[in-house]
């Protein structure tokens, strides 16, 4: 590693992105009192960046301005500069963002704010080149008038900062009961219309994967749904932005095509991908699904995952300062591995060409072809070959701190591609990663946190946290059946509602009625890169509700999401999480209960009925010998029995119970009704 003129006070903080900055020239400060306490006492305005370590453009003005001697000496005379990742505090993240938003109509990172020592932002914005380009001001040309202002318009600036302050804060949730059909309908008629019929997914560029979209597709179910998420994950495998040599897909693709993405992969990501493939794995029982999910899940434990078994963050998309070196190839170099005839044959299947299709080299994807069913296994074991190849590369920066949150998204994953698939090792994988997060993400008091990094955990764990790790619970217990993960998740969501909960007007807050208190105490609903908080939040307690019999519980899910419920209703196509909810809510969910040896031939058959086919507003529990705690959460199992010694289904639906049934025939004769 080069020597470093400078050193700053990042140097001593844990997050990976914070970190990449300890040797700017800058002057940065982490977020907290002496940063706020500096620029009290030295009467400057704070430079406030916030991004996060796998993230393209931080990367760029980091080399054009974070490490210019000329922008460092400029802010470290009239500003205190701190610097925040966004991934440990989504909470400092979303208030300025929604700033950023509200002044220029557009968001995004790295986030760009100048504001008061009081935390009143005044001028906001995103990416900005060092000099003046293209008649946008540049780094250099801002500062110096935010310098000027300060000293000469002080009054000016402060009173924007107090007008947006109140203009964030004024934010009510607008309660209003939502019409279920209607709404899901209007998202339907959203999706259809915004949809590519050509390559999938709903804009033209960039395209994001945005998997909730998809989930709700497939619970919608019209078959008009269900098309449009086959091509669109069809589509999205065949593209660049499907690692095809090692699996796992990144961010986002920066065309209309699914070709170039921005290279980085994010946890979440594949997480909430590998979920939309089972699901559709399970409609379509189309194997090429299964296949991808696996192929994510695989990746994910091979370069995502610690040896105590908690998933890391983020592969950046560079490496050795290149966007995407580590992923694409050469025609020669191709040739050179496989031979000139099998290289030949593996090209034409991949869009490798001398030319290139990406900047002169080639991300490999099959957009234009299909593989013959004959040259299936050998171009997998091309593949191998080129991956050992690939290994040898210096690989992309890996963000290895551990989230509560995007942690939770992966158990749920694991555990669903364990069920789904037959595949009891990632089921290992979740349970090993809950044991990490209750070893090392829970504070003594009990109280959750959100990161986990070298040795040190930080943050009380915000909404996300606790809904997705309850999500995960979920899932790990309709996998396993074991009644500590259902019991497990009633405490989180117990804490949950105690820590987060507007008992006044309903919905959830970003941070805890514990953590600290910013300028704004927001509320979010709408999905972005991964469903709200909120949407997960009411979705967990509709399934907890059936699953226990706590009816109280349903009745705060509605709340929670009328609350909402104009927003929701007015744009319901980014709410369709919370809309995947509603569906399970108003549906005829079915509740399972086997009683039986839960080792017997006809417990393991009757579970794969339950378990292989698409069944999103299916409960199933298992009570049984090994499993009797179940009956503290949940009462109503100690009455069931077996019925001549033989596994029993109990089977209710509508809130009415059918006759017990003693043999997988009778149960699919149930269920399929």
């Amino acid at each position: 590693m080069p020597e470093h003129k400078y050193t700053n006070k990042l140097i001593n903080e844990k997050s990976p992105y914070l970190l990449q900055h300890a040797h700017n020239p800058v002057d940065w400060y982490p977020w907290g009192p002496e940063a706020f306490s500096m620029a009290d006492s030295e009467d400057k305005p704070i430079f406030l960046s916030i991004g996060y370590s796998t993230c393209h453009w931080c990367h760029v003005m980091e080399r054009e301005s974070f490490e210019d001697s000329e922008v460092a000496e400029i802010l470290n005379k009239n500003f205190i500069a701190i610097k925040v990742d966004r991934e440990e505090r989504p909470d400092i993240d979303h208030i300025y963002m929604t700033v950023c938003q509200s002044l220029t109509g557009q968001g995004g990172w790295p986030l760009t704010i100048l504001m008061t020592p009081e935390k009143k932002p005044f001028f906001a914005g995103t990416y900005f080149p060092k000099q003046d380009r293209y008649g946008i001001a540049g780094l250099v040309t801002l500062l110096d008038r935010i310098t000027d202002a300060w000293e000469n318009n002080r009054n000016s600036l402060e009173n924007s900062g107090n007008d947006i302050i109140d203009s964030i804060n004024a934010f009510e949730t607008d309660s209003h009961e939502i019409d279920v059909q209607a709404i899901t309908d209007k998202a339907f008629s959203d999706f259809k219309k915004s949809f590519d019929c050509i390559y999938g997914g709903f804009s033209n560029a960039p395209k994001f994967p945005s998997p909730h979209n998809l989930t709700f597709l497939l619970r919608y179910w019209k078959s008009t749904a269900v098309e449009m998420v086959k091509k669109t994950l069809d589509s999205m495998q065949r593209g660049g932005i499907y690692d095809h040599i090692g699996g796992g897909f990144c961010r986002y693709s920066t065309d209309k095509k699914w070709l170039v993405p921005h290279f980085e992969k994010m946890l979440y990501d594949n997480a909430l991908l590998s979920m939309a493939y089972l699901e559709t794995y399970q409609v379509t029982k189309n194997e090429r699904y299964g296949v991808v999910a696996r192929d994510v899940l695989q990746y994910v434990l091979r370069d995502m995952t610690s040896e105590e078994g908690g998933f890391y963050s983020a592969e950046d998309a560079d490496s050795e300062g290149e966007e995407g070196k580590f992923y694409v190839w050469s025609a020669a170099e191709i040739n050179r591995i496989l031979g000139d005839d099998d290289g030949a044959i593996y090209c034409s299947y991949y869009d490798i060409t001398e030319k290139g299709n990406f900047e002169g080299s080639n991300i490999p994807n099959l957009i234009k072809s299909d593989i013959e069913e004959e040259d299936q296994n050998f171009i997998k074991a091309c593949n191998q070959k080129l991956f050992q190849i690939r290994e040898a590369r210096v690989h992309p920066y890996k963000d290895d701190k551990i989230l509560t949150s995007w942690n939770g998204l992966m158990i749920a994953a694991m555990s669903m591609g364990g069920k789904i698939l037959g595949n009891n090792k990632f089921i290992d994988a979740a349970e090993k990663a809950l044991d990490f997060i209750e070893s090392k993400l829970v504070r003594h008091d009990g109280r959750l946190m959100a990161r986990f990094r070298d040795g040190d955990t930080a943050y009380p764990a915000y909404v996300d946290d606790y809904a997705f790790l309850i999500w995960g619970l979920i899932e790990l217990y309709e996998s396993t059946y074991k009644p500590k993960f259902l019991k497990r998740a009633l405490e989180l969501n117990d804490d949950l509602l105690r820590l987060f909960n507007d008992n006044e007007k309903g919905g959830l807050f970003i941070y805890g009625s514990d953590s600290e208190q910013l300028i704004s105490r927001p509320k979010k609903i709408y999905d972005g890169a991964t469903p709200s908080g909120n949407s997960v939040t009411a979705y967990n307690l509709f399934r907890l509700a059936r699953l226990t019999g706590k009816q109280e519980l349903e009745e705060l899910a509605y709340k929670l999401l009328n609350s909402f419920g104009t927003d929701i209703s007015r744009f319901p196509q980014g709410h369709a999480f919370s809309l995947s909810a509603l569906l399970f809510a108003r549906s005829s969910t079915q509740e399972i209960v086997l009683v039986g040896d839960q080792n017997s031939e006809e417990m393991t058959k009757m579970l794969s009925v339950i378990q292989k086919e698409f069944r999103p507003f299916t409960l199933s529990m298992v009570y049984s010998e090994g499993y009797m705690e179940l009956k503290e959460i949940a009462p109503f199992v100690e009455n069931y029995t077996m019925i001549n010694n033989s596994t029993t289904a109990y089977v209710c639906e509508n809130f009415a119970c059918k006759a017990p049934v003693a043999n997988v025939d009778e149960l699919v004769k149930l269920l399929d009704k």
